[in-house]
C-alpha cells in the first residue's frame, strides 16, 4: 500500500537546448526526434500524470531560416491542451539568439522582446513563461568560458552577456504581459555552492555570492551596497547599466531552481592530489576545481542548497531541472532524494510547488557540454536512443510521484552513489560489497559464481549498490526444480539474473546432453519458477544462434539458424524461456571481453604481444567485441526498465578477430603485425563466417573503440612489463 503525499506536483521538462559553437547550432529537440513525434511524445508524458511541462518555443527555431515558423510549436501547444497540460515556455534555452544576434548583441533584448511579444500574442493561453533559461550559466559559458557562441573569454564577456539576457528578460516579460495580464515569471537559474580550502575561501566567497546575480538583478537589489556592485564595475560594467535593473525591476513568481550532482564544488590548493585534473588560476593561486562530491569534505547536498535560497529570497519556488545521467536505479534514487529535499523543506515553510523530471526525453553530449557532437545519449523517463520513445524505470518513479502515491522499488531502499563511499575520488575510497549472506533482504539473484558474466554481474551491482546473492553451482542446480524452488523460497529475490551455462564451444560438440541440460533445461525451469511468482527474469543467449551468411550485423528480427551445438542449445534456451515466460528478457551478445578475467581473448593478446611474441586469432568470422561492464549495465538497465524478449546488447562495431586484436594491440603501442590470421577449418564446431549485431530494440552501446580504450585503462598492470608501466611503480 502507498503512503499518501499529496504535497507536491510533479512537472515535467523535455531537453531543448538549441546552443551554437562556431557556425553549427546543436537541437536537442531534433537530436531526439521530438520534431517527428510531437503528438505522441506528450500524449506519452500525459499518461504518466504530469500536468504542466516546461516546453521550449526557441527563438533559433521558430526563426531558423529568417522567417517564421510555427508549426512544430502550434502542434505542441495543441496536443498540451488536448491532453490537460498546461506549458511552462520558454524563449532562448542555453541560446544566443538567431543567427544574425549574440548575447554581446546590443540588439538581442529587443529581439527576444519582439519574439515574445509574437510568441504570447499566439498563445495568450500560457500563463508561465521563462523568457531565458539559466542566464548566469549561459553567460558564463559563452562570455568567461567561451565554450559557446560567441566565445568570448573575460569577465566584461561574462557581464555584457548576462546583462544582455535578463535586460531581455524584463523587456519580453513587459511584451508578455501585454497579452497575457497576470503572466508569471519562472526564473531558472543552477543553484549550486562552492566549498574550498582556507587558502582559497576567498574565492568561495565571490563564487558563492556570485551566484545570485541574475535573481538579484532581477529584483531590483544590485545597489551600491551590494557585494558585487563593485565587481561588476571591476568587470567593465557601467553604472547606469546596472541602475537600470534598479529602476526596471521584475520580480520572478517563481524561482526555479535547477540543481545537479556536479553542481557543488570544491577548491582544493593541493593540486598533486588531482593528476587527471586541469589546474586552474585566479591570478593569485592555483587550485583544482572538483565536485564536492568527489572529496571527503562532501557536498552540502540538495536540501540545505534549497533552503540558502528560501532563506534568503522567501519567494515561491519550483525544482525545474531534476536530472541524472548515471545508472538506471541511480536516476531513480536521485529524482526521489531531490523529491524528498523538497518536500522536507515544503513541511518546514517553505513555499515549493513542484520538481520537475527534466531531460524526460534524454539528452545528447552534455558530457562535453554540447561543445561537441559525439553523440553520447543519456536517457531519461523515456530512451530515444533506437528511434523510437520507450519508458523506462524512471517512468514508473514519476508516474508514482505525480500520482501522489509513495511507491518504491527494491534498488532504490539504498542511498544513491553520492551519499555513498564509493562517491570518493580523491583520495579513492574502497570499493563496496552489496552481496546479501543472510536471506530476507529480497536480493536480486545471480547464477553463476564462477562464470565470467556472473562475477561481473556482481561486481557491477557492487558498483551500483544493488544488493545481490550470487550462487555457484553447489548452492543451486539451476536444472532442478526442486533446487530452484527452495532457492527462490529461502531468498525471496526481486529477480532473477541466468549467467551460468555450458560455454566451451568446441567440447559441446561432444558433450552435447551436458550442453542441453546447462543451457536449455536450466534457463526453462528458472523461468518457470520466476513465471509462477511473477518475477522479472534474464537470461543470456549468443550471436552463434545465427547461420552469419548475410554479411550484415544481425538484428532481433533476424532469422535464427546455428551451425553447431552450442548454437543450437542457444536457440532452443530462447525458445523455451520466452513460451514459458513471455515477460522474459534473452540477451544475445557476441564474443565478450574484460578487466575482471584473466581467460579472455584481449587480456592473452595484450600479454603474447608484450613478450614479443606472435599472438594467432580467427580471420574468417566477423563478431562484435563486447566489453563485459558495458554488457552488464546495459543489462541492468535493461532489467529495471522492465523490458521483455529478445534483445542484442554488443557494443557498435564489426570486425574478425584479427582485426580486434589488431585494434587492442594498437591502442596499446604495440607491434599490430604479430597478430596473425589463422582458419577455423578443422576446429571441432562450425563457426558463422559473420555473426556480428546490432539491435532495432535499443541504441545506447558505446563503439568498439572506445570500450578498448576503458579497458586498456583498466587492465594496464596485469600486462604491461614493470619497466614500461608509465612510472606507475609506487
Amino acid at each position: 500500500m502507498g503512503i499518501k503525499t499529496g504535497e507536491l506536483e510533479l512537472w515535467g521538462g523535455i531537453e531543448c537546448t538549441v546552443n551554437r559553437v562556431g557556425e553549427q547550432f546543436f537541437n536537442q529537440y531534433q537530436r531526439s526526434g521530438h520534431c517527428q513525434r510531437i503528438e505522441d511524445d506528450i500524449a506519452a508524458i500525459a499518461d504518466l500524470g504530469i500536468r504542466k511541462l516546461r516546453y521550449g518555443v526557441l527563438w533559433e527555431t521558430v526563426y531558423a531560416t529568417g522567417k517564421p515558423d510555427w508549426r512544430d510549436a502550434d502542434s505542441a501547444m495543441e496536443a498540451m491542451a488536448r491532453y490537460g497540460m498546461e506549458p511552462i515556455v520558454g524563449l532562448v534555452h542555453h541560446g544566443s539568439g538567431p543567427a544574425h544576434t549574440s548575447l554581446v548583441d546590443p540588439c538581442f533584448a529587443e529581439g527576444v522582446s519582439e519574439f515574445a511579444s509574437e510568441v504570447s500574442e499566439r498563445y495568450a493561453h500560457v500563463r508561465d513563461w521563462t523568457p531565458v533559461n539559466e542566464p548566469l550559466t549561459t553567460a558564463r559559458f559563452s562570455g568567461l568560458y567561451g565554450h559557446w557562441y560567441p566565445h568570448e573569454r573575460s569577465e566584461l564577456g561574462f557581464v555584457t552577456a548576462l546583462f544582455t539576457e535578463l535586460r531581455g528578460t524584463v523587456l519580453a516579460m513587459r511584451a508578455i504581459r501585454s497579452h497575457v495580464p497576470g503572466a508569471r515569471l519562472v526564473q531558472t537559474e543552477d543553484m549550486g555552492r562552492v566549498a574550498a580550502r582556507p587558502k582559497l575561501q576567498y574565492q568561495a566567497d565571490f563564487e558563492n555570492e556570485r551566484r545570485w546575480l541574475s535573481f538579484d538583478l532581477l529584483l531590483g537589489r544590485v545597489t551600491p551596497s551590494h557585494p558585487m556592485y563593485g565587481y561588476l564595475l571591476w568587470a567593465g560594467a557601467l553604472p547606469e547599466e546596472i541602475a537600470w535593473f534598479v529602476q526596471n525591476p521584475c520580480p520572478p513568481d517563481l524561482l526555479g531552481i535547477n540543481h545537479y550532482v556536479t553542481s557543488e564544488r570544491f577548491l582544493d590548493d593541493r593540486v598533486d592530489r588531482y593528476r587527471d585534473r586541469i589546474l586552474g588560476s585566479n591570478g593569485r593561486h592555483t587550485y583544482v576545481d572538483v565536485e564536492a562530491v568527489r572529496v571527503p569534505e562532501g557536498p552540502l547536498g540538495a536540501k540545505e542548497v534549497f533552503r540558502e535560497v528560501w532563506d534568503r529570497y522567501g519567494l515561491p519556488m519550483a525544482i525545474t531541472e531534476a536530472h541524472l545521467g548515471c545508472t538506471r536505479e541511480e536516476q531513480m534514487r536521485w529524482l526521489q532524494y531531490i523529491w524528498d529535499s523538497a518536500s522536507d523543506l515544503r513541511q518546514e515553510g517553505a513555499r515549493f510547488e513542484a520538481v520537475t523530471a527534466w531531460a524526460m526525453l534524454g539528452s545528447h553530449d552534455w558530457s562535453t557540454l554540447l561543445t561537441r557532437d559525439d553523440g553520447v545519449y543519456e536517457p531519461g523517463l523515456f530512451d530515444v536512443s533506437a528511434g523510437y520513445r520507450r519508458p523506462t524505470a524512471l517512468a514508473s518513479v514519476a508516474r508514482w510521484l505525480a500520482s501522489g502515491e509513495r511507491r518504491t522499488h527494491p534498488v532504490m531502499q539504498v542511498p544513491g552513489w553520492w551519499e555513498r563511499p564509493v562517491r570518493q575520488l580523491y583520495p579513492k575510497a574502497d570499493r563496496e560489497s552489496f552481496a546479501v549472506k543472510e536471506p530476507g533482504s529480497s536480493p536480486l539473484l545471480i547464477t553463476g559464481a564462477t562464470g565470467t558474466l556472473g562475477r561481473a554481474f556482481a561486481r557491477a551491482c557492487d558498483l551500483r549498490g544493488i544488493p545481490y546473492k550470487l550462487t555457484a553451482r553447489q548452492e543451486l542446480d539451476a536444472a532442478d526444480e526442486s533446487s530452484v524452488r527452495a532457492t527462490l523460497d529461502a531468498w525471496q529475490p526481486w529477480a532473477v539474473v541466468n549467467t551460468a551455462g555450458f560455454v566451451r564451444v568446441d567440447d559441446a560438440e561432444v558433450e552435447i546432453d551436458r550442453c542441453h541440460r546447462e543451457n536449455v533445461i536450466a534457463p526453462a525451469t528458472l523461468a518457470q519458477a520466476c513465471a509462477e511468482r511473477g518475477l522479472p527474469f534474464v537470461t543470456f543467449s549468443s550471436d552463434l544462434v545465427f547461420g552469419g551468411e548475410a554479411g550484415q550485423p544481425h538484428v532481433e528480427s533476424s532469422a535464427v539458424q546455428p551451425l553447431n551445438v552450442y548454437g543450437e542449445s542457444k536457440a532452443e534456451a530462447e525458445r523455451q524461456v520466452l513460451k514459458i515466460h513471455p515477460g522474459a528478457l534473452v540477451v544475445r551478445t557476441s564474443a565478450f571481453f574484460g578487466p575482471w578475467d584473466e581467460h579472455n581473448f584481449a587480456l592473452a593478446c595484450l600479454r603474447t604481444l608484450a613478450a614479443g611474441e606472435a599472438f594467432e586469432a580467427l580471420q574468417d568470422q566477423v563478431i562484435s567485441p563486447t566489453y563485459v561492464p558495458d554488457l552488464m549495465h546495459a543489462s541492468l538497465d535493461l532489467l529495471l526498465d522492465q523490458l521483455t524478449g529478445i534483445v542484442h546488447v554488443a557494443n557498435q562495431g564489426a570486425m574478425n578477430w584479427v582485426e580486434f586484436g589488431r585494434l587492442v594491440a594498437r591502442r596499446a603501442g604495440l607491434d599490430e603485425e604479430l597478430v596473425e590470421g589463422v582458419s577455423s577449418t578443422g576446429l571441432p564446431a562450425r563457426r558463422p563466417t559473420f555473426s556480428a549485431l546490432s539491435s532495432e530494440r535499443i541504441g545506447f552501446m558505446p563503439g568498439v573503440d572506445e570500450a578498448v580504450e576503458r579497458f586498456l585503462l583498466e587492465v594496464e598492470f596485469a600486462w604491461k612489463p614493470m619497466t614500461t608501466r608509465r612510472g606507475y611503480l609506487a
